[in-house]
Protein backbone atom coordinates (compact mmCIF):
# COMPACT_ATOMS: atom_id res chain seq x y z
CA UNK A 1 0.00 0.00 0.00
CA UNK A 2 2.89 2.36 0.64
CA UNK A 3 3.71 2.53 -3.09
CA UNK A 4 0.14 3.28 -4.21
CA UNK A 5 0.54 7.10 -4.18
CA UNK A 6 3.80 6.72 -6.10
CA UNK A 7 2.13 4.54 -8.71
CA UNK A 8 -0.71 7.03 -8.95
CA UNK A 9 1.65 9.92 -9.59
CA UNK A 10 3.47 7.85 -12.22
CA UNK A 11 0.19 7.21 -14.01
CA UNK A 12 -0.63 10.93 -13.93
CA UNK A 13 2.81 11.82 -15.31
CA UNK A 14 2.44 9.23 -18.06
CA UNK A 15 -0.97 10.63 -19.04
CA UNK A 16 0.43 14.18 -19.12
CA UNK A 17 3.36 13.06 -21.26
CA UNK A 18 1.01 11.28 -23.66
CA UNK A 19 -1.23 14.34 -23.85
CA UNK A 20 1.73 16.67 -24.49
CA UNK A 21 3.00 14.35 -27.24
CA UNK A 22 -0.43 14.19 -28.87
CA UNK A 23 -0.91 17.97 -28.78
CA UNK A 24 2.55 18.49 -30.28
CA UNK A 25 1.72 15.96 -33.01
CA UNK A 26 -1.50 17.81 -33.88
CA UNK A 27 0.22 21.22 -33.92
CA UNK A 28 2.78 19.86 -36.38
CA UNK A 29 0.41 17.74 -38.44
CA UNK A 30 -2.41 20.22 -39.04
CA UNK A 31 -2.19 23.62 -40.72
CA UNK A 32 -5.19 25.16 -38.99
CA UNK A 33 -7.61 24.72 -36.14
CA UNK A 34 -10.77 26.02 -34.56
CA UNK A 35 -10.65 26.94 -30.88
CA UNK A 36 -14.16 26.08 -29.74
CA UNK A 37 -16.15 26.87 -26.60
CA UNK A 38 -17.88 23.79 -25.18
CA UNK A 39 -20.05 25.45 -22.51
CA UNK A 40 -23.35 23.58 -21.99
CA UNK A 41 -22.37 20.96 -24.59
CA UNK A 42 -22.97 17.39 -23.45
CA UNK A 43 -20.49 14.54 -23.75
CA UNK A 44 -22.80 12.70 -26.19
CA UNK A 45 -22.94 15.81 -28.39
CA UNK A 46 -19.13 16.08 -28.40
CA UNK A 47 -18.80 12.36 -29.15
CA UNK A 48 -21.15 12.69 -32.14
CA UNK A 49 -19.16 15.62 -33.52
CA UNK A 50 -15.91 13.73 -33.04
CA UNK A 51 -17.29 10.80 -35.05
CA UNK A 52 -18.60 13.11 -37.80
CA UNK A 53 -15.17 14.74 -38.15
CA UNK A 54 -13.24 11.49 -38.62
CA UNK A 55 -10.90 11.68 -41.57
CA UNK A 56 -11.22 15.46 -41.77
CA UNK A 57 -10.41 16.79 -38.33
CA UNK A 58 -9.30 15.87 -34.84
CA UNK A 59 -10.80 17.15 -31.60
CA UNK A 60 -8.52 17.77 -28.61
CA UNK A 61 -9.65 18.96 -25.18
CA UNK A 62 -7.63 19.41 -22.01
CA UNK A 63 -6.99 21.66 -19.05
CA UNK A 64 -5.95 25.16 -20.06
CA UNK A 65 -2.97 25.03 -17.70
CA UNK A 66 -1.72 21.85 -19.38
CA UNK A 67 -2.17 23.30 -22.86
CA UNK A 68 -0.35 26.52 -21.96
CA UNK A 69 2.49 24.62 -20.29
CA UNK A 70 2.81 22.26 -23.23
CA UNK A 71 3.02 25.06 -25.80
CA UNK A 72 5.50 27.05 -23.71
CA UNK A 73 7.70 23.98 -23.36
CA UNK A 74 7.56 23.35 -27.11
CA UNK A 75 8.53 26.94 -27.94
CA UNK A 76 11.25 27.41 -25.30
CA UNK A 77 13.94 26.88 -27.95
CA UNK A 78 12.55 29.72 -30.06
CA UNK A 79 10.83 27.46 -32.58
CA UNK A 80 7.22 27.91 -33.69
CA UNK A 81 6.61 31.35 -32.13
CA UNK A 82 3.19 31.31 -33.81
CA UNK A 83 2.05 28.64 -31.36
CA UNK A 84 2.47 31.12 -28.50
CA UNK A 85 -0.46 33.13 -29.83
CA UNK A 86 -2.69 30.30 -28.62
CA UNK A 87 -1.48 30.67 -25.02
CA UNK A 88 -2.99 34.14 -24.59
CA UNK A 89 -6.52 33.03 -25.56
CA UNK A 90 -6.71 29.73 -23.67
CA UNK A 91 -9.34 30.82 -21.17
CA UNK A 92 -12.64 29.21 -20.31
CA UNK A 93 -13.92 25.90 -21.60
CA UNK A 94 -11.97 25.84 -24.87
CA UNK A 95 -10.84 22.94 -27.01
CA UNK A 96 -9.26 22.38 -30.42
CA UNK A 97 -10.58 21.03 -33.69
CA UNK A 98 -7.46 20.52 -35.81
CA UNK A 99 -7.84 20.11 -39.56
CA UNK A 100 -6.21 20.41 -42.96
CA UNK A 101 -9.63 20.56 -44.62
CA UNK A 102 -11.65 23.61 -45.59
CA UNK A 103 -12.73 25.51 -42.47
CA UNK A 104 -16.17 26.29 -43.88
CA UNK A 105 -16.75 22.57 -44.29
CA UNK A 106 -15.72 21.90 -40.67
CA UNK A 107 -17.91 24.77 -39.48
CA UNK A 108 -20.87 23.21 -41.28
CA UNK A 109 -20.33 19.91 -39.50
CA UNK A 110 -20.14 21.64 -36.12
CA UNK A 111 -23.38 23.52 -36.78
CA UNK A 112 -25.22 20.31 -37.67
CA UNK A 113 -24.98 19.19 -34.05
CA UNK A 114 -26.37 22.29 -32.37
CA UNK A 115 -29.41 21.46 -30.26
CA UNK A 116 -32.26 23.57 -28.86
CA UNK A 117 -32.13 24.01 -25.10
CA UNK A 118 -34.41 25.30 -22.37
CA UNK A 119 -33.59 28.51 -20.53
CA UNK A 120 -32.10 27.78 -17.12
CA UNK A 121 -32.10 30.27 -14.25
CA UNK A 122 -28.72 31.92 -13.71
CA UNK A 123 -27.43 31.32 -17.24
CA UNK A 124 -26.23 34.26 -19.35
CA UNK A 125 -28.58 34.41 -22.32
CA UNK A 126 -26.78 33.79 -25.65
CA UNK A 127 -29.71 35.39 -27.49
CA UNK A 128 -32.91 37.32 -26.83
CA UNK A 129 -36.30 35.63 -26.60
CA UNK A 130 -39.69 37.15 -27.41
CA UNK A 131 -42.99 35.48 -26.64
CA UNK A 132 -45.49 36.19 -29.44
CA UNK A 133 -48.96 37.44 -28.73
CA UNK A 134 -51.79 34.95 -28.96
CA UNK A 135 -53.19 31.94 -27.12
CA UNK A 136 -50.86 30.00 -24.83
CA UNK A 137 -52.95 26.92 -24.11
CA UNK A 138 -52.47 27.48 -20.37
CA UNK A 139 -55.44 27.57 -18.02
CA UNK A 140 -56.29 30.69 -15.98
CA UNK A 141 -54.68 29.19 -12.86
CA UNK A 142 -51.26 29.85 -14.47
CA UNK A 143 -51.81 33.63 -14.67
CA UNK A 144 -49.33 34.29 -11.84
CA UNK A 145 -46.40 33.25 -14.07
CA UNK A 146 -47.27 36.06 -16.48
CA UNK A 147 -47.99 38.60 -13.74
CA UNK A 148 -44.52 38.02 -12.26
CA UNK A 149 -43.05 39.34 -15.53
CA UNK A 150 -45.65 42.09 -16.09
CA UNK A 151 -46.91 40.41 -19.25
CA UNK A 152 -50.37 41.66 -20.22
CA UNK A 153 -52.83 38.80 -20.71
CA UNK A 154 -56.52 38.09 -21.00
CA UNK A 155 -58.67 35.02 -20.68
CA UNK A 156 -60.10 33.83 -23.97
CA UNK A 157 -62.11 30.63 -24.37
CA UNK A 158 -60.89 29.29 -21.06
CA UNK A 159 -57.15 29.81 -21.62
CA UNK A 160 -54.61 32.58 -21.16
CA UNK A 161 -53.90 34.76 -24.18
CA UNK A 162 -50.94 37.14 -24.43
CA UNK A 163 -52.03 40.58 -25.65
CA UNK A 164 -48.72 41.86 -27.08
CA UNK A 165 -45.41 40.40 -28.24
CA UNK A 166 -43.16 40.52 -25.17
CA UNK A 167 -39.40 40.19 -24.86
CA UNK A 168 -38.78 38.11 -21.75
CA UNK A 169 -35.03 37.52 -22.15
CA UNK A 170 -32.44 39.94 -23.48
CA UNK A 171 -29.16 38.74 -24.95
CA UNK A 172 -26.29 39.07 -22.47
CA UNK A 173 -28.54 39.25 -19.40
CA UNK A 174 -28.81 36.59 -16.73
CA UNK A 175 -31.93 34.43 -17.01
CA UNK A 176 -34.18 34.82 -13.97
CA UNK A 177 -36.14 32.04 -12.30
CA UNK A 178 -39.48 33.58 -13.36
CA UNK A 179 -38.45 33.75 -17.02
CA UNK A 180 -37.13 30.18 -16.95
CA UNK A 181 -40.30 28.88 -15.28
CA UNK A 182 -42.62 30.62 -17.75
CA UNK A 183 -40.73 29.45 -20.84
CA UNK A 184 -40.75 25.90 -19.49
CA UNK A 185 -44.52 26.14 -18.98
CA UNK A 186 -44.90 27.31 -22.58
CA UNK A 187 -42.60 24.58 -23.89
CA UNK A 188 -40.26 27.16 -25.40
CA UNK A 189 -36.57 26.29 -25.84
CA UNK A 190 -35.09 29.65 -26.80
CA UNK A 191 -31.43 28.74 -26.80
CA UNK A 192 -29.29 26.60 -29.05
CA UNK A 193 -26.18 24.96 -27.69
CA UNK A 194 -23.29 23.41 -29.53
CA UNK A 195 -19.59 23.94 -30.04
CA UNK A 196 -19.05 27.64 -30.67
CA UNK A 197 -16.02 28.81 -32.66
CA UNK A 198 -14.24 31.48 -30.62
CA UNK A 199 -10.98 31.70 -32.55
CA UNK A 200 -9.40 30.50 -35.78
CA UNK A 201 -5.77 29.39 -35.74
CA UNK A 202 -3.67 29.38 -38.91
CA UNK A 203 -0.15 30.62 -38.28
CA UNK A 204 -1.68 32.88 -35.63
CA UNK A 205 -4.96 33.42 -33.82
CA UNK A 206 -7.78 35.28 -35.59
CA UNK A 207 -11.37 36.25 -34.98
CA UNK A 208 -13.82 33.82 -36.67
CA UNK A 209 -15.20 36.74 -38.70
CA UNK A 210 -12.29 36.12 -41.12
CA UNK A 211 -14.23 33.11 -42.40
CA UNK A 212 -16.82 35.47 -43.88
CA UNK A 213 -14.23 37.13 -46.13
CA UNK A 214 -14.53 35.80 -49.70
CA UNK A 215 -11.89 35.69 -52.43
CA UNK A 216 -13.79 38.39 -54.30
CA UNK A 217 -13.57 40.62 -51.20
CA UNK A 218 -9.82 40.08 -50.99
CA UNK A 219 -9.40 40.94 -54.68
CA UNK A 220 -11.44 44.11 -54.20
CA UNK A 221 -9.31 45.16 -51.20
CA UNK A 222 -6.15 44.33 -53.13
CA UNK A 223 -7.19 46.34 -56.18
CA UNK A 224 -8.14 49.32 -54.04
CA UNK A 225 -4.84 49.21 -52.15
CA UNK A 226 -2.91 48.85 -55.40
CA UNK A 227 -4.67 51.95 -56.72
CA UNK A 228 -3.58 53.94 -53.65
CA UNK A 229 0.02 52.78 -54.10
CA UNK A 230 -0.05 53.79 -57.77
CA UNK A 231 -1.44 57.24 -56.93
CA UNK A 232 1.18 57.84 -54.26
CA UNK A 233 3.99 56.63 -56.53
CA UNK A 234 2.88 58.90 -59.36
CA UNK A 235 2.52 61.85 -57.00
CA UNK A 236 6.03 61.34 -55.61
CA UNK A 237 7.56 60.60 -59.00
CA UNK A 238 8.79 57.28 -57.61
CA UNK A 239 8.53 54.33 -60.00
CA UNK A 240 6.94 51.17 -58.61
CA UNK A 241 5.35 48.11 -60.16
CA UNK A 242 1.95 49.64 -59.34
CA UNK A 243 2.67 52.91 -61.15
CA UNK A 244 4.58 51.42 -64.11
CA UNK A 245 1.50 50.64 -66.29
CA UNK A 246 0.30 54.24 -65.92
CA UNK A 247 3.75 55.61 -66.77
CA UNK A 248 3.99 53.42 -69.88
CA UNK A 249 0.50 54.48 -70.98
CA UNK A 250 1.33 58.15 -70.43
CA UNK A 251 4.61 57.79 -72.32
CA UNK A 252 2.82 56.09 -75.24
CA UNK A 253 0.34 58.96 -75.45
CA UNK A 254 3.17 61.51 -75.39
CA UNK A 255 5.08 59.68 -78.13
CA UNK A 256 1.93 59.47 -80.25
CA UNK A 257 1.35 63.22 -79.85
CA UNK A 258 4.97 63.99 -80.83
CA UNK A 259 4.78 61.65 -83.84
CA UNK A 260 1.58 63.36 -85.01
CA UNK A 261 3.18 66.77 -84.66
CA UNK A 262 6.18 65.63 -86.72
CA UNK A 263 3.90 63.72 -89.12
CA UNK A 264 5.89 60.57 -88.45
CA UNK A 265 3.21 57.98 -89.18
CA UNK A 266 5.19 54.77 -89.45
CA UNK A 267 3.31 53.19 -86.55
CA UNK A 268 -0.24 51.88 -86.90
CA UNK A 269 -1.52 53.74 -83.83
CA UNK A 270 -0.12 57.05 -85.08
CA UNK A 271 -1.55 56.39 -88.54
CA UNK A 272 -5.07 55.90 -87.12
CA UNK A 273 -4.78 59.04 -85.03
CA UNK A 274 -3.66 61.03 -88.10
CA UNK A 275 -6.64 59.72 -90.08
CA UNK A 276 -8.99 60.79 -87.29
CA UNK A 277 -7.49 64.29 -87.10
CA UNK A 278 -7.70 64.72 -90.88
CA UNK A 279 -11.27 63.42 -91.33
CA UNK A 280 -13.21 62.29 -88.22
CA UNK A 281 -16.30 61.24 -90.18
CA UNK A 282 -14.32 59.03 -92.53
CA UNK A 283 -12.49 57.55 -89.55
CA UNK A 284 -15.77 56.63 -87.88
CA UNK A 285 -17.05 55.10 -91.11
CA UNK A 286 -13.87 53.06 -91.47
CA UNK A 287 -13.26 51.92 -87.89
CA UNK A 288 -16.70 52.35 -86.35
CA UNK A 289 -17.64 54.70 -83.54
CA UNK A 290 -18.86 53.74 -80.10
CA UNK A 291 -22.47 54.14 -79.09
CA UNK A 292 -25.51 55.33 -80.91
CA UNK A 293 -27.45 54.10 -83.83
CA UNK A 294 -28.11 55.76 -87.10
CA UNK A 295 -31.25 57.25 -88.43
CA UNK A 296 -33.25 57.09 -91.57
CA UNK A 297 -33.28 59.46 -94.43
Amino acid sequence: QTDTPQKGSMVVRAKKAAYFAHLEECLNKYARAFLVDADFVGSKQISDIRIALRGRGEMVFGKNTMIRRCIRNLTDDGSHPEWLTIVDVMKGNLGFIFTNADLDDIQGTIDEFKKPAAAKAGVIAPCSCTIPKGPTGLDPAQTSFFQALNIATKINKGSIEIINDTEVIKEGNKVGSSEAALLTKLGVKPFEYGLSVKYVYEGGVFDPSVLKIKDSDLMAYWSKALGYVAQMSLGLGYVTEASLPFLVSSAAKTLTAVALELEYIEFETVKKCKEFVDDPEAWVAKYGGGGGGGGGG
